[in-house]
């Protein structure tokens, strides 16, 4: 089945058509004088671009709206992460410090153990 993705823009084509039909078989079969059914014309002509007029406006103001959200949503998930990679760089940082004060702590208990290894065979 097809999906329906035009939204209002598909209502208001299917609107504006449906306007048309119903002004051509009101002029066929309608008896009233020509003025009196060019003025009903025009009103439902009018009321067509209204119509159009309000849609657009309110399509325009939700993707507005949309997009505003959406620019929100971009900019909390990037500070989100940059505090995630901040967080992550120091502890790695950490580590990395704590990694070196354990080697140079077993370097120099390691070179304690020689040089008294060395002391004992003088």
């Amino acid at each position: 089945m097809a999906e329906n993705r035009g939204g209002g823009s598909d209502k208001l084509v299917y609107f504006l058509i449906g306007v048309g039909i119903g002004a051509v078989t009101a002029s066929l079969f309608a008896p009233k004088a020509g003025s009196e059914l060019r003025s009903e014309i025009a009103d439902a002509t009018r009321s067509g671009v209204h119509y159009a007029h309000d849609t657009g406006r309110q399509i325009g103001e939700r993707a507005s709206d949309l997009t505003a959200r959406g620019r929100k949503a971009v900019i909390d998930l990037t500070d989100r992460g940059k505090e995630l990679i901040n967080s992550q760089k120091a502890q790695l940082t950490a580590a990395v410090g704590a990694g070196k004060q354990g080697y140079r702590k077993a370097k120099q208990y390691d070179q304690g153990k020689v040089g008294a290894a060395v002391e004992e065979t003088v």
